[in-house]
């Protein structure tokens, strides 16, 4: 029997049920994204998110897919991780990123 994984949108790679995963609210709840879209990615691509940008900055430049794919370091990041298999997680992402 064939499953039909959702696929993380940031990385490409499936999300198992296995998988640690969480939704990510395209523009922050605090910078006026309640109720608006969110999408399911793995825990470490959120993560990753969360370690290179600001909720401003994620509200400002970055609420959506493609903009936070043309980040440079989240690309650098997504070239690594879809290398690795749909259920891997790492404990840490790197440093976040000085403010």
């Amino acid at each position: 029997m064939e499953r039909d994984d959702p696929i993380c949108p940031l990385c490409g790679r499936p999300i198992p049920p296995e998988a640690r995963q969480s939704l990510h609210h395209l523009v922050p709840k605090l910078r006026g994204g309640k109720g608006g879209p969110v999408v399911r990615l793995h825990q470490i691509c959120h993560d990753e998110i969360h370690a290179t940008l600001t909720e401003t900055e994620l509200a400002r430049d970055y609420a959506s897919i493609e903009a936070l794919r043309g980040h440079p370091r989240i690309a650098r990041f997504v070239a690594w991780v879809a290398k690795r298999p749909p259920g891997f997680h790492s404990r840490g992402v790197g440093p976040r990123r000085r403010r």
